[in-house]
């Protein structure tokens, strides 16, 4: 019997920890945990071979761009709360987790900026793998429904 092979499958290549984007996000979330309790004027330090990342440096122009990225979505979180406010009617801001409420913050900031070359379906799926990294068990579900619901009310231009 004779097989016929038409091109070879092609290699996905998948997104992981190591990712410099991935790393930006969870720093990003980090910051913005941070940001929540107090001011922060820089991003704070965190050693990230305890992540099991291996070392991984920050230069300067990083941690400047997540200062910027922190400052932008603080500058326009009232709006960003407001659809969190309208998709998790179940909970108030003040009662949702910390953690949680900085992985929507990030996600929906992204979700809006339209200048960002990132679809949709990765930023919520970035979501969820850090609400599975950092918050509990039922966060990447929450965080799921959530960034859904958001995401169709700004599809509908609401």
């Amino acid at each position: 019997m004779q097989t016929l092979w038409r091109t070879p499958p092609q290699k996905i290549i998948m997104k992981t920890a190591h990712d410099p984007r991935h790393i930006k996000r969870r720093e990003i979330v980090k910051t913005l945990l941070a940001e929540s309790f107090t001011h922060q004027d820089q991003v704070p330090e965190t050693d990230l071979e305890d992540d099991g990342l291996g070392e991984v440096e920050f230069n300067d122009l990083d941690k400047s761009e997540i200062l910027e990225e922190v400052a932008e979505i603080v500058k326009i979180q009232a709006k960003i709360d407001d659809y969190i406010k309208e998709s998790a009617t179940e909970w108030p801001i003040d009662k949702l987790n910390k953690i949680d409420l900085s992985i929507l913050r990030l996600a929906i900031y992204e979700l809006l900026n339209k200048s960002r070359s990132t679809p949709p379906k990765v930023v919520i799926d970035e979501a969820v793998e850090l609400s599975k990294e950092f918050g509990s068990e039922t966060t990447s579900s929450f965080v799921n429904g959530v960034l859904g619901s958001v995401l169709k009310k700004i599809d509908d231009g609401k």
